[in-house]
């Protein structure tokens, strides 16, 4: 009987309290599924020099119960909070990861901006500073000042030139909404010093980007959040997408702010025809491809990405954020299951796929 494949997740977790509990509980039940030994573990559940694991699985009825498990094979890396105990982890020599680290918000960008096969998707950023705002501001009539790390649309502030006027919206760290319509450039100066001072997360930086008219439904901020996924042969593939459709008013799309997740072909086709529609979906596939290219080329093996895609009044794609820890509730709002599911089984065909590959490797060499 072949032994079973064992695959690790990395997470955090405080007693049996565990990030992303839902995803995480049906990523391990997707390996089961497909016949591997999938378990979660955080950093303190490691013991090196015995070469012992603490794994958790779900119960039936709810929870988790934890267990000895053998040491994994592979290790898929969800774990989203940088603390020192998870960095030092994860530049160890203890476990092969199926996903390399990533870096801030800010470097991916520089380094896509400056990429030949990739710029001409990305708006115009930069780290934010009173002059780079003032300068953006005489150059575009929509900007955002975000923060540097992925906040789930927390603490982003859209401004935006009307007439004589400027008018200010965005969402606070508890995705309050925090709206200011104020007459000078030095006035929106002062009202986004104080908003980068107040808003910061985690002692992060703020970015400043070229803003884009996403208002493809009035008064609503729509995007694209797309999934590419490496699949059962570590071939990259584009799972699915779907639109993210803002509150009315919102200055984000996100669906923890209140938005509301579409069909693609439902709003594209309605506002650009059949045709063009067609387009912009396989300009955005091509887009995913090479962006996953480009980032695996400079960061080592990756996963997956969550590509945020704005489709701009004219129909131009940009590339807004790319996520290496993506979520993918977009499906389930959609009612898609089937690619929901999809979505879930592939990280871990992809674990199976390198530990098949590492098995062949050494049969290969002993002979």
């Amino acid at each position: 009987m072949t032994p079973k494949k064992v695959i690790g997740i990395l997470t955090w977790r405080a007693g049996k309290r565990f990030a992303e509990p839902d995803y995480l509980s049906r990523l391990v039940k997707a390996g089961r599924e497909l016949g591997a030994e999938v378990f979660l573990f955080s950093h303190q559940d490691v013991f090196a020099k015995d070469r012992k694991i603490r794994g958790f699985v779900p119960k039936a009825g709810g929870g988790w119960e934890s267990n000895w498990h053998s040491w994994p094979q592979i290790v898929i890396d969800r774990y989203r909070r940088r603390v020192p105990e998870y960095m030092k982890l994860r530049h160890s020599n203890l476990f092969e990861f199926a996903n390399s680290p990533f870096s801030k918000k800010w470097r991916v960008t520089e380094l896509l901006a400056n990429d030949a096969r990739v710029k001409m998707w990305i708006p115009e950023t930069y780290v934010y500073s009173p002059e780079k705002l003032k300068a953006m501001l005489r150059q575009y009539p929509i900007l955002y000042v975000k923060p540097g790390i992925g906040t789930g649309g927390k603490s982003i502030l859209k401004v935006s030139a009307r007439g004589k006027r400027y008018e200010l919206q965005g969402r606070d760290k508890r995705y309050a909404r925090t709206n200011a319509s104020l007459q000078r450039a030095e006035e929106v100066n002062q009202w986004v010093r104080k908003w980068v001072t107040e808003q910061r997360i985690s002692n992060g930086n703020f970015l400043v980007q070229q803003g884009l008219n996403l208002e493809l439904i009035p008064n609503r901020v729509t995007d694209i959040r797309l999934l590419i996924q490496k699949n059962e042969k570590g071939q990259w593939s584009v799972t699915g997408c779907g639109v993210r459709m803002g509150e009315s008013g919102s200055s984000t799309s996100n669906l923890h702010g209140g938005g509301r997740a579409i069909p693609f072909h439902r709003l594209v086709t309605k506002r650009f025809g059949e045709e063009r529609a067609q387009q912009i979906l396989r300009e955005c596939h091509h887009m995913a491809h090479q962006v996953a290219f480009v980032l695996e080329e400079k960061f080592g093996r990756m996963m997956e990405f969550g590509l945020d895609i704005g489709v701009d009044v004219d129909g131009k794609s940009w590339l807004i954020e790319v996520n290496p820890k993506p979520g993918r509730e977009i499906f389930k709002q959609m009612k898609a299951m089937d690619l929901y599911a999809e979505s879930i089984s592939r990280p871990v065909q992809f674990a199976m796929h390198l530990i098949e590959e590492k098995e062949g490797n050494c049969i290969r060499l002993a002979k």
